[in-house]
Order: structure tokens, then sequence, then C-alpha cells
């Protein structure tokens, strides 16, 4: 793609970056057809290749973000489809995230928008304060029908059951059992602190049992993804540097061989710390540091020696799993095979989603603001796993949890099954089952 931009907006960083991106789009157009919304809306400018054209104008014509480039660059998911997608390599995580925030500095948005936007951005990261709203849901759900949309969802979720808070979940450290083989930090995540107790727990016992111990480090948090996601770049910056330090302070110490994240949106966004804080003159070196150490619980599970009888006679071989990959997992981080090989390992039977590149319309918070396309991805998705008539579904992302489960469908975490077959509890959701 031709750009045409000036030196004097070069010099901004984002800008530059930017302009790199763009050239690199050939128009071939094979983003559109595993793009979540061209496939539901049938929209041009609903598919990268339309928004990378918005972008162009955008930014290139030094413009302020107008309704109508704000209303379908709100419409992306930031499921990265398209990345695995693209033949030529276009970076187009980056590229929206830049747009984002552009229109976050030269754009007004409605009230109750901006509003909406902002009361996320503050209680979701603040586990005490996202569990505070949970309950308040929980009280609205009887007038959930004349609610709006958007706040259907959020008391949709109330509704769930919330377990109390986990004694995983404080900074402390976690000894390993018999001989330390291993020392990693774990992110204990905010949402899922409160929606998912037992997925940090589940995490904790298969690697102490592995020999494993455990840092929960003073000072570590959100990590930054939602509000990077609304183009809330200083916060989100905020947020990375805090997790920075708890973690370099504990490479300073003891040391550490990984950092491991339970939830795939915020694997990708820890991962991507390097790039985030790289024009930083204090955190560029330890935020590449960090991004480096980072990995998923299953791609950390499958680089370390897991004993050849850790998951023996388990008996679950007759446990069909439906493995929903989570676009963040398997477009944001490249890891495919790790998660069901594990799950085969581990003795269940691992079945494939058709359309299993489509995003379930999670995405962080997306289905708070983007109900309506929410909704069809969701049924999409479901419908295929339906096809399957699979016994639960396994995924690596709390959002995706909530998004799909159903009275009907459970849907647990890869790590607690893994837990379970390795000797662990049964799951709380499958207790009444096995």
């Amino acid at each position: 793609m031709q750009t045409n931009f000036t030196p004097a907006q070069l010099a901004h960083p984002a800008i530059a970056e930017s302009e790199q991106i763009l050239r690199k789009c050939v128009h071939c157009g094979f983003c559109t057809a595993t793009c979540p919304t061209f496939v539901t809306l049938g929209d041009e400018l609903d598919s990268p290749r339309g928004r990378i054209y918005l972008i162009k104008d955008m930014l290139e014509n030094d413009k302020p973000a107008t309704d109508k480039v704000v209303k379908h660059l709100d419409r992306c998911l930031s499921c990265l489809s398209c990345t695995t997608t693209c033949p030529s390599g276009v970076d187009y995580m980056h590229l929206i995230d830049n747009a984002r925030a552009h229109i976050e500095q030269t754009y007004e948005r409605p009230f109750a928008d901006k509003w909406l936007r902002k009361i996320l951005a503050i209680v979701v990261p603040n586990p005490t304060l996202f569990r505070l709203s949970l309950i308040g849901a929980k009280l609205a759900s009887p007038f959930a029908g004349l609610l709006p949309g958007r706040l259907k969802g959020m008391v949709k979720m109330g509704a769930r059951h919330m377990p109390p808070p986990s004694w995983v979940d404080k900074p402390q450290v976690i000894p390993a059992i018999g001989e330390r083989k291993g020392r990693v930090a774990i992110l204990t995540g905010c949402a899922q602190q409160v929606l998912e107790t037992e997925i940090n727990e589940a995490t904790v016992r298969l690697l102490t049992r592995l020999g494993i111990e455990i840092v929960v480090a003073k000072g570590a948090g959100c990590c930054g993804s939602l509000v990077h996601h609304m183009g809330k770049e200083e916060k989100s910056h905020h947020q990375a540097q805090a997790n920075v330090d708890a973690w370099t302070a504990e490479l300073k110490g003891e040391g550490l061989d990984a950092i491991v994240i339970t939830a795939s949106g915020c694997g990708t966004t820890v991962k991507d710390y390097g790039h985030m804080l790289r024009n930083d003159r204090v955190y560029a070196a330890k935020a590449a540091k960090v991004s480096e150490l980072a990995c998923d619980i299953t791609e950390y599970l499958a680089g370390i020696d897991i004993p050849a009888g850790a998951f023996a006679a388990t008996g679950l071989n007759d446990v069909r799993v439906a493995y929903h990959s989570a676009c963040s997992m398997q477009h944001g981080q490249k890891i495919i095979r790790e998660p069901r090989d594990l799950l085969k390992k581990a003795g269940f039977e691992v079945l494939e989603i058709a359309e299993g590149h489509l995003c379930c319309g999670s995405a962080g918070v997306y289905n708070l603001l983007q109900p309506e396309i929410a909704g069809k991805l969701r049924e999409r998705k479901l419908g295929n796993i339906k096809n399957i008539a699979p016994d639960l579904v396994a995924t690596g992302n709390i959002g995706c949890m909530v998004q799909l489960e159903t009275d009907d469908l459970k849907v647990l975490h890869t790590v607690q099954l893994l837990d379970w077959a390795a000797g662990g509890p049964v799951p709380g959701k499958l207790a009444a089952y096995y």
C-alpha cells in the first residue's frame, strides 16, 4: 500500500510504526474470509482490509476520528485471525492499537458510551470493585429485561455463581512439593480472581506437585489489556510498568524460570510489554525481559519434564472434550498444539470444533460493548459445539468460559482438567457428574 506521510508525521513513533505496517498491505483480501465481523455483517468496512483503509485515511491526513471510523473500528474484536491469514505479514495488532489511541485522543464519545467505558476501565481490573459490581448485578437480575442491551450482559455475568476470594491470589511464595525443580511467577489476573478462582488453584496444585515453586509477586495486578484495547495507552502502560517492577524484583532476588499466565488474553498482552514500553528509557529493557519469560500455562507445561506416570490410570478416556482455542491463544500467541496434546496425554478424547478460527464474541469486554455482534458470534460457536456433542468444553481464557457456558454446557479451563487428571479434585462444575 502506498503511503504519503510527511517527515514531521513520521517523527512520531506511533505514526512511523503505522506507516511501515500500512505499506505491507497488498489489498489481497484474504483477511476478509477469516474476519468474524465481516463474516457476520458482510460489510467491507467491517473487515481488516476495510479498517486499514479507514486507519490510513485518518492517520495520513491527520484527521480527528469520525463517527464512521469509530463505528467500524469499535466493531473489531482484536481477535487477530487476520494476522494468521495474512500472507504479507501485516502487523494488524499494533496498527489497530495505534488507531484506537488516536481515537481516544481525538474523538468525543456519546455520554453513555464514554461513561460505560470509563466504568469498565475502573471496575473490571480491580477485583474488589468487580466483585461488588457483580453483587449489584445479581440484585438487578430480576429486572434484566428492562435494561438496555449493554447492561444486560453485565447483569447476566452477575447471575453466575461467584466463588469466595481464593487464598492463592495473595502475594506469597508457594513451595514445591518435594524437590524444587523450577521457580515461576504466576499472574493471578483480575476478572479471573472473581469469576473462576479454581483456575489459579488448579494451576498451583498441578505445578507444585511437579516440583515447581510459585511466586505471587507483590505489586503485580491487571495486565493492562482491557484499557489497552480501549485506546487508553497511558493507563495500560502504568499497569504494565507495575507488573514489570513486581517481576523484576523477583528476578533480582531468587530469580524466575518463567512468568506463567493462565488467561490467554493476558498472555498476549504481557508478551507484548517489550513492544509497548520500547520507547520508555527506564522500562524498555526490563519489559523486554518480562515478555521473554512470559508463557501460557500449557506452553510452560509442554516445555518441562512431566513424569510418565503423572496421568496414569485416570479413567478419563471416555470424557469427550471439545477444545475451543481462544483467539488470543491461537492467533495472538500462536499456541496451537500444546493444549490439545496435554489434554490427550491426560487421557481425554479431544474433539475439534468447526470454524475454530472464528471468535466466540467475548474479546475482553467486547461482549458488553458490542452485545449484538457478540451474541451472533456466540450462537454460531455454540451451534458448532453442539454439532459434535462433547461432554464438556476446554479453553484457555476466562472470557471465553463466561461467554460460552450454558446450563447444559460446562466450560472449563484446560489446567482444571489437567489437574483433575493428575490427581486433583473433580472441578466444582463437574462434581455432580463424576
